[in-house]
């Protein structure tokens, strides 16, 4: 019988060519199946069963995260979704072990889901332009912050735009999101002066939407190619102009991405086309804004609730 760390290679091979899955996502599936596989001691395929199930699910209960506390309940659930994939990769191969569908998840609570409203949001778009950082700096986080709000984009699409992708003549262009997946995002007028302002400040030849502009980037000129600025920059970036605005809630980029998202359904888009704009591949996904937007309800509890007594008024 061979070892579960014997497979491991083949499937994370099998995630890069077959199923298409991004350098993180493999990354990580090779973390969690390696933490398994050092914890059950490098078992057969077909040893594994529902009692080392069981047990490891203990172990991930009670482990500790870098002093933040025990692992949250979604974090468990990733390992366990990395496992399952592993055993239904083997057993698509005719390696005898459990079945996948065998590992039920941890049970969760409701998302809480962080957005800013209409007066922190206008205070946020505009904090750039009332800093005192260069102005090509001020343009280009401007720009950052218009087209978060204008697309929903995650941090890492942002991140890696190039120039080419976005034509400013037009409304709308392609992002390539999770899992390879395109999808339409659309530019907001004010979405597209930012862009249109920064990158007519620009002078290098950098093929890169956002790049670095500090002391660290090559001087004019030069044939070295400016770098393009890293999502953990934008995050900081982020978080530095929401202070800078005095909102006192943490603000990442995925904030901005909720706000997006909660704009369009609180102004009357239906969830399905909110789903393809954020490109979730399930509605699921896209459900945990609804309890915080849902006007219908807002509406019919308006219409009907307390009639009752204001008839006997």
């Amino acid at each position: 019988m061979a070892k579960l760390s014997s497979h491991l290679r083949t499937f994370l091979e099998h995630l890069e060519i077959e199923k298409g899955r991004s350098a993180l996502t493999i990354r990580n599936y090779e973390f969690y199946l390696r933490r398994f596989i050092e914890w059950a001691e490098d078992p057969d395929a077909a040893r594994v069963d529902q009692e080392i199930i069981h047990n490891y699910r203990l172990y991930l209960n009670r482990l500790e995260s870098r002093g933040e506390g025990t692992l949250k309940k979604s974090t468990q659930n990733y390992h366990l979704i990395a496992l399952r994939a592993f055993l239904k990769f083997l057993a698509k191969r005719d390696v005898k072990t459990m079945a996948p569908e065998k590992i039920e998840l941890a049970k969760q609570g409701s998302r809480d889901v962080s957005f800013l409203d209409g007066t922190d949001l206008q205070r946020l778009l505009e904090a750039p332009e009332k800093s005192e950082l260069a102005p090509i700096v001020k343009a280009r986080d401007k720009a950052i912050l218009e087209l978060f709000f204008s697309t929903g984009m995650r941090v890492s699409e942002l991140a890696g735009l190039k120039r080419d992708q976005i034509n400013l003549e037009r409304d709308e262009f392609t992002v390539r999101g999770k899992g390879d997946k395109t999808r339409v995002a659309f530019l907001s007028n004010q979405a597209r002066h930012a862009l249109k302002n920064y990158l007519e400040m620009r002078k290098d030849e950098s093929p890169h939407m956002f790049v670095r502009h500090d002391r660290a980037a090559p001087v004019e000129g030069s044939n070295k190619e400016v770098g393009p600025i890293t999502p953990r920059s934008i995050e900081r970036l982020v978080k530095y102009y929401a202070v800078a605005a005095g909102i006192p809630k943490k603000v990442s980029p995925h904030t901005l991405r909720h706000s997006f998202a909660t704009d369009l359904l609180m102004n009357g888009a239906d969830i399905r086309s909110v789903q393809s704009m954020l490109g979730h591949s399930s509605i699921t996904t896209t459900q945990i804004y609804t309890h915080v937007t849902n006007q219908q309800l807002k509406e019919v509890h308006k219409a009907f609730h307390g009639k009752t007594i204001d008839e006997k008024e």
